[in-house]
């Protein structure tokens, strides 16, 4: 099979995850394994201090289609995802959280949407952006609270409209991540902001699909990490102002 052959990559990014993606993986090559279309699963390890690349390892010598970048060095998850979109071969690029919290499942209603022309398509926990969609396993309260805050400010700088920028489990088509992700700066948790921003100035077709979210506990998510996003959008804005982004549309 050649790499022109493969019509989705999974991007799973990993950072310190030794406990969880072992799981993931089997999860994915499950599912894919059933699957009508060839693919590849891509880890990228950004800069692990535990066992995520030695348990990466073991997984690849059982499945097919397992590469892995490994990354000594901790740039983020914006950076992570990023290197996978621009690493991958697939013509669609699906990258989702090493805890599975959106199941892979969840591609079985993405696909339709790109079968009728859309070039992203996200996942979203909360049903303003799409009925059916639910925490079926919630944040703690304080972290809902202050996500809801945040999202109102990030649809004022940047994405108005779109409830859930967050969630962990977002697809695109392969001319769509590589010009979107190409130019990307943000590196650390606004990244999808950035991403979604893109794709709006860039005139792409976005698609919303109900995600059924189960929260993880280990999540590395801090709440000091809210007020880096809300940095991350102001950047982002800025970014749009000084004219940083190489914005010819497509059609």
């Amino acid at each position: 099979m050649s790499q022109t052959d493969i019509y989705l990559s999974v991007i799973v990014p990993a950072y310190n995850e030794a406990a969880r993606i072992g799981k993931t993986l089997e999860r994915l090559q499950q599912y894919l394994a059933q699957a009508l279309f060839n693919h590849e699963i891509l880890v990228v390890i950004d800069g692990a201090t535990d066992a995520t690349v030695e348990v990466v390892r073991q997984q690849a010598e059982r499945m097919t289609g397992l590469r892995m970048i490994e990354r000594g060095v901790n740039r983020g998850k914006g950076f992570t995802v990023k290197e996978g979109m621009l690493a991958a071969v697939g013509q669609v690029r699906l990258f989702c959280d090493a805890d599975n919290s959106t199941d892979i499942e969840h591609f079985d209603k993405m696909k339709p949407l790109f079968d009728q022309g859309y070039h992203v398509v996200i996942a979203s926990r909360n049903d303003l952006d799409v009925a059916g969609a639910e925490q079926a396993v919630a944040q703690a309260w304080h972290k809902r609270a202050v996500g809801r805050l945040g999202n109102r400010i990030v649809q004022q700088l940047a994405v108005p409209g779109i409830w859930d920028t967050q969630c962990g489990f977002k697809a695109f088509r392969a001319e769509a991540a590589e010009r979107i992700f190409s130019q990307t700066t943000i590196e650390r948790w606004g990244f999808d902001i950035e991403a979604l921003a893109l794709a709006r100035a860039l005139n792409y077709r976005i698609g919303i699909i109900p995600a059924h979210w189960i929260n993880d506990d280990r999540s590395h998510v801090r709440p000091l990490d809210y007020l880096h996003v809300l940095a991350d959008t102001w950047a982002v804005r800025r970014n749009f102002h000084s004219g940083k982004y190489r914005l010819s549309q497509v059609n």
